[in-house]
């Protein structure tokens, strides 16, 4: 069983107000924090500190392998183990092994990216924690964990609620 950590989340339904809690709770030097919703928020990256994904280029880097990949098969089937002479043509014939070659690129690049999705996201969570069930439709939160630097309960509390938060949530896992 995966394990969690307690913490405090305050939660709201008005999606500008949690795009400005969450640059206030980054602004306030909280690190491990997290933002949850139901979609994604324009704006939100920025106000989070979230760098740029690393995904991409295990994307790309095994696009390249697929096509290198895709270029091997097609010379070796058609040039080295069963040169088969049709009509003269040549063995080797770049134009015919495109469409190979673009499917082994497309395959390995959308295969490595999922495998790297669910491993950056630690997929899958066995039981994962529910601070609130309307997060998934509704509602906004904003996590604080309570091993991030400067965890306060009471001053956390004060800060959700100044920032407009409709409830605030302890966690005990």
């Amino acid at each position: 069983m995966a394990q969690y950590t307690k913490g405090i989340a305050g939660i709201w339904e008005d999606e500008h107000l949690i795009l400005k809690a969450a640059r206030k709770t980054r602004e306030s030097g909280f690190t491990k924090f997290d933002v949850i919703s139901a979609y994604p928020i324009h704006g939100m990256e920025e106000a989070c500190g979230i760098k740029r994904s690393w995904i991409p280029y295990v994307t790309f880097v095994a696009g390249c392998v697929g096509l290198t990949a895709g270029l091997l098969l097609t010379w070796w089937t058609s040039a080295v183990n069963w040169a088969v002479n049709v009509g003269g043509k040549p063995f080797f014939s770049l134009p015919a092994f495109i469409p190979i070659m673009f499917e082994l690129t497309i395959l390995f690049a959308a295969l490595s990216s999922v495998g790297a999705l669910f491993y950056a996201c630690k997929i899958p969570r066995i039981d994962p924690p529910s601070i609130d069930p309307d997060l998934s439709s509704h509602k906004f939160a904003v996590f604080i964990p309570h091993n991030d630097t400067g965890y306060d309960e009471s001053k956390i509390e004060k800060m959700f609620k100044e920032l407009g938060a409709k409830e605030v949530k302890k966690t005990e896992y």
